[in-house]
């Protein structure tokens, strides 16, 4: 996904010279190939995020088109009041990149990890939000945020999961869902984001064969009426992602449901609470309760509950 990331940046500022990439003192080795190609639209602005998103809202009215880059835990969240006034208010075209969304940071604890992301900035209006599972995702959702021309948050989790399509996405289908395994409409249908659709997949394949498992990676805007389709097809919907239940993608799954198709729907994500420890990744999985075993049992419990 890290690769997909730089190769299109490079690509787009190399066909554009108004692009900018600015990082609040991060991604050195990620941006090798873009300092090396594209020298003068590169601006580390330091380790002073607010005052970098307001240097992107000027230079984005001045015509330019920033990338903003830093750790999900600062881009967005340590940002959003600057979000809010100086770029979502007027609709500037600046693309805010959250890199390393969820748990990724997981041994520098609760400061660097990143679960309240989607919540905090599904709220500001004119705000695009975009989560990629794969290098596929990420280029589609790089390009079509670039295509937009107005405010989107690109939120990249766990990198190293492997694909989960097996060729390049149709150019300008924004807002829809993508089937990432086939499956069968009646009884219960996989929506899941970013690093969980690695997950969600190997769930279905060896539970539930004929399910399908569908990949968000557009939260905001969606296809109301292509969700609430799955949602009038299936008796139980599971929603997961690497983000707080509360106000992520399992709310905007259950929003949609509750006005236009009433269906059980299983909310898979972090639960209300910080982490209580540090530890690997896979700790950090395992302890909120998003690693596959947990998560079968999760599902599998809901599931007998809805038969009552």
């Amino acid at each position: 996904m890290r690769v997909a990331f730089s190769d299109t940046l490079v690509r787009l500022a190399k066909d554009d010279p108004n692009v900018l990439l600015m990082t609040g003192d991060h991604g050195y080795a990620l941006f090798d190939d873009f300092r090396k190609e594209c020298p003068a639209q590169y601006i580390n602005a330091g380790i002073a995020e607010q005052n970098m998103v307001g240097m992107a809202a000027g230079l984005a009215r001045t015509g330019f088109r920033p990338f903003v880059y830093g750790l999900s835990a600062f881009i967005p969240v340590r940002v959003l009041e600057q979000i809010k006034l100086d770029i979502a208010h007027d609709n500037l075209p600046v693309i805010l990149v959250g890199d390393g969304a969820g748990f990724v940071y997981s041994h520098l604890g609760t400061s660097h990890q990143s679960t309240e992301d989607i919540a905090c900035t599904r709220a500001i209006p004119n705000l695009s939000i975009y989560s990629p599972a794969d290098r596929f995702e990420v280029t589609a959702c790089m390009e079509l945020a670039y295509q937009a021309k107005k405010p989107v948050y690109l939120r990249m989790g766990k990198s190293d999961l492997g694909d989960v399509h097996s060729a390049e996405l149709p150019q300008g289908m924004v807002d829809r869902l993508f089937q990432v395994k086939p499956g069968q409409t009646g009884e219960i249908a996989f929506i899941a984001t970013g690093s969980m659709v690695r997950t969600a997949m190997d769930v279905a394949v060896a539970n539930y064969p004929d399910a399908a498992v569908w990949s968000a990676p557009f939260i905001k805007p969606i296809d109301t009426n292509q969700v609430a389709a799955i949602c009038a097809q299936s008796r139980v919907v599971v929603v997961l992602e690497e983000h707080s239940v509360l106000g992520g993608l399992g709310s905007v799954i259950a929003e949609i449901a509750t006005e236009f198709a009433p269906v059980r729907i299983l909310r898979v994500g972090v639960h209300d609470r910080f982490s209580h420890h540090c530890g690997s990744y896979a700790y950090l999985l395992k302890e909120h309760g998003l690693d596959i075993l947990t998560v079968e049992k999760k599902i599998s419990v809901f599931l007998n509950l809805s038969l009552i």
